[in-house]
């Protein structure tokens, strides 16, 4: 009874049979710190807000100042859908993460992150719920399931 109830009353990390990392990124064979590093909640965090102020800019613009209306938020989501989209697709960065210094980078090969994985990660940015919920790593859901992660640039 004791061996039943211990895995799950011992938490998450007894359902997990790997060895503990020493620093997150370890298993996926990114460096402890510095350029290609896991990027931090910080500067993710951080690389969010510049981004949706700027879509709530645009939107403003879009809006010709009209801002009290409903519509607002409809329209600052689908900027910010769209920058994010087409910028991670072309240059594997929003505008927030390229001032933070930090950019999407795929796990499984050297090589740009594309329009699909772009597309099906903003989807998933969609339900604000999945980018919450992290692994050892820190990656949220979104990076995981496009086999993507957020990595220093400097």
């Amino acid at each position: 009874m004791a061996r039943m109830t211990g895995s799950w009353l011992s938490g998450p990390a007894a359902a997990n049979p790997r060895q503990p990392q020493n620093f997150r990124g370890e298993e996926l064979g990114l460096p402890q710190q510095g350029v290609g590093a896991l990027a931090g909640a910080g500067r993710r965090i951080l690389a969010l807000i510049l981004d949706w102020t700027m879509a709530t800019g645009v939107a403003s613009l879009i809006l010709g100042g009209y801002t009290t209306s409903g519509l607002i938020s409809t329209i600052v989501l689908g900027v910010w859908f769209a920058v994010g989209l087409v910028t991670v697709s072309l240059f594997s960065f929003t505008p927030g993460q390229f001032v933070v210094g930090i950019q999407v980078g795929r796990i499984d090969a050297h090589a740009r992150v594309g329009f699909v994985r772009a597309l099906v990660r903003q989807l998933i940015l969609l339900f604000v719920v999945p980018a919450v919920i992290t692994d050892m790593d820190g990656r949220g859901m979104h990076d995981r399931a496009t086999g993507t992660a957020l990595l220093r640039t400097r």
